[in-house]
C-alpha cells in the first residue's frame, strides 16, 4: 500500500482561500484583498480581519480597482445593500495609506 504524505512526516501544502477581486474581476488570496461586509442584521462594515460574520465583497488595495468597483456598483450588487459612502471613503483611505 503506498504511503501517503501525512505517514511520511510531511504535511500536504496549505490551502490558500483565494476571492474575486469586484474591480479587476480577478482572483488573489484573500489577504491580499479588503473586505467589506454585511451583517446578518444588515450593518455594512469594512472588516479588515476577514472573519466578520456576513456576506462578504472583496476588492484589490488598488485605488483604480475600487472606483472600477463602485462605478458599476458591483459592491451593492455583491453585498445585497447600498455601501454607505463613509465606508467607501475608508476604503480609499486604506488604499492611499498602503500606497505610502
Amino acid at each position: 500500500m503506498p504511503r501517503t504524505p501525512e505517514k511520511n512526516g510531511q504535511r500536504p501544502p496549505k490551502k490558500i482561500p483565494m476571492r474575486q477581486c469586484l474591480g479587476c474581476r480577478e482572483m488573489k488570496p484573500k489577504k491580499e484583498l479588503l473586505r467589506v461586509v454585511r451583517s446578518p442584521e444588515g450593518e455594512i462594515s469594512l472588516d479588515l480581519k476577514g472573519r466578520a460574520n456576513g456576506r462578504g465583497a472583496y476588492v484589490c488595495k488598488n485605488a483604480e480597482c475600487l472606483k472600477r468597483a463602485a462605478k458599476s456598483r458591483a459592491p451593492a450588487r455583491a453585498l445585497g445593500a447600498a455601501v454607505p459612502e463613509d465606508i467607501m471613503a475608508e476604503l480609499k483611505r486604506l488604499m492611499e495609506a498602503s500606497d505610502e
